[in-house]
This record gives C-alpha cells, structure tokens and sequence, in this order.
C-alpha cells in the first residue's frame, strides 16, 4: 500500500508559542517538491506529547493540503486504549489516510497487552495502520511473534522498524513475505534497510535535506548503489543527529541553516544553546560546505 520516503515532519511554532501555519506549509511544500511519496505528521519529531488534539488535526489538515494525493498519515501515541481510540477516529473523521500506532507510552506493556492495544486503536479508525517499532525509545518490542498475531487485522498493513537491528528486517521478511509494507525508522540505518528490502523509509533528516533524502531512496530503486553510497556517506554525521534524546532540536537545527527555518521548539524543549549548540551546527555547516551534487534520477 505504502512505499517510498514518508517524512516525519517537524511541527513550527510562533513566538508566541502557537502553530506558525505559513511556515508549516513552507516546510510541508518542501518535501512534496523534492517528490517524497507521503508525510507523517504529530510524531515524536513533531513534538506530539507537547501538542494538544485540535493542534494534531489542524496539523493533519495543513499536510493534506499540501500532499495533494500522496498519503498523509497521523501519529497516534497515548498513554491510554481509550484515549488512543478516540484520537484515532477523530483522525479518521479528520482525513487521515492512515494512522502510525504506537504502544500505549510510557507503560511498558506486556506483549498480550501491546498486542491488544494495537488491534483496538486500529479497529476503532478503520483506517490503514503502521506500526512504529522502536523498543529502545518506548521501551516495547513489537516482536515476530506479535506480528503473527498482528497480521490477523486487515488494517495493519506496515511496519516503522526502528529496533537498531539490520537483521530484522530479513527476519521478517522470512517470516512474513510481502505481507507487511517495511519502512525503516533509524536513519543512519536506512540504506542498509533498504538493500535488505525495506520498501520506505519514514525519515527524520528530509525535513532539512529532502533532495538528498529522495535522491537516495530512488536510486536504490534503480540499482545505482555506488551512487546512493557515496551520497548516504555524506549523509552520515547529519543522519546520527536523529539518533539523539536531542533529536528534534538537533533536527530544527538543521532546518535553520539548510532551508531558512526557525528551530523554536515547545517547553520543556528549548532550542540547543552553549557549547552542544555549537558541536551541532559544526556537523550542519561542515556537511553544507560538502554537498554533493545530486546525479539526474
């Protein structure tokens, strides 16, 4: 169903600390113009757990504004069956062309429970699921095993595979066949995901890169590996800033020196400062000195 660079957008806030809608279609016009296949808005990049129901949708809505046909997924993360429920239909309701579902966070729940939460949520929209996967962050591994289960509902349809671990993405392949649409969620793992067969990649860096993004993913699809590497290579330092408790402030960081954007984030966060602040944007304007020039896909 889905396949190829899904970002997962920033969220851009006033001075005054609302959503700063212009540049939020800016920076959402960015990614459909680089020619990505999709957008996932309200996750953990877009500060979703500082943000409030209506804002997510107003968010949803903005993104499908800009993606025309292209697929608009919503994030949906809460502590709670119930309320995961309600903001996955009110999603639905909204427009949403599919959820990315989460575990019920921060609990760390036990697998029959994972497994009963993700059906609910999914049933609840009747709308097409992710699963986002990423055990090191949430603390749950949606195991093998879970996705057995998990393949009984219609509506999950792919997997987020954030584990840190290559491998998984041949075991589930071996596993499940093309049963599940795989996308990759580590970025400074993606390439390696997808030579193993990942078909997208829900992407942290495109936000402040997208050419570079796409221009990856496209010539993996075209067997043009030597020419993906070398830019993926370039690519590296930038793409383990996403790998970071810092991970979003790292990110908008990027945005302020790569696409005029503005890197207030929403408290608790606040925008990096001080010697961090400055070890970031070395790796940002060293890799901006460096940039590669793109080959005609």
């Amino acid at each position: 169903m889905w396949k190829g660079i899904f970002p997962a957008v920033t969220t851009k806030f006033t001075e005054g600390d609302e959503l700063d809608v212009g540049e939020i279609e800016r920076c959402f016009g960015l990614q459909f113009d680089a020619g990505c296949d999709g957008m996932i808005v309200c996750g953990s990049l877009g500060e979703a757990m500082a943000l409030e129901p209506e804002e997510k949708l107003e968010l949803l809505g903005i993104a499908k504004s800009a993606a025309g046909t292209r697929p608009v997924l919503m994030t949906v993360c809460e502590s709670s069956t119930k309320r995961a429920a309600k903001a996955a239909q009110a999603a639905a309701k909204a427009g949403a062309d599919g959820l990315m579902v989460l575990p019920g966070v921060p609990y760390k729940s036990a697998p029959h429970e994972t497994v009963a939460h993700l059906k609910a949520v999914t049933k609840a929209a009747g709308l097409p699921v992710m699963i986002y996967n990423n055990p090191i962050a949430y603390g749950v591994d949606v195991t093998l095993d879970m996705f057995e289960e998990l393949a009984e509902e219609p509506l999950v349809v792919a997997m987020k595979e954030s584990t840190d671990d290559i491998r998984r993405v041949t075991d589930v392949f071996n596993r499940f066949g093309d049963r599940f649409d795989v996308f990759t969620g580590v970025d400074n793992l993606a390439l390696e995901s997808l030579m193993m067969g990942a078909v997208g990649w829900v992407a942290g860096l495109v936000v402040a890169f997208p050419k570079e993004t796409v221009a990856i993913y496209k010539l993996v699809q075209a067997g043009r590996i030597q020419e993906a590497l070398e830019i993926y290579r370039w690519f590296r330092p930038l793409l383990d800033l996403d790998v970071s408790t810092n991970l979003v402030q790292n990110i908008k960081l990027a945005e302020v020196h790569a696409i005029g954007s503005s890197d207030r984030c929403r408290a608790p966060r606040l925008a990096l400062s001080g010697a961090e602040r400055e070890r970031v944007e070395a790796v940002i304007k060293s890799a901006l000195e460096k940039r590669p020039q793109l080959p005609l896909l």
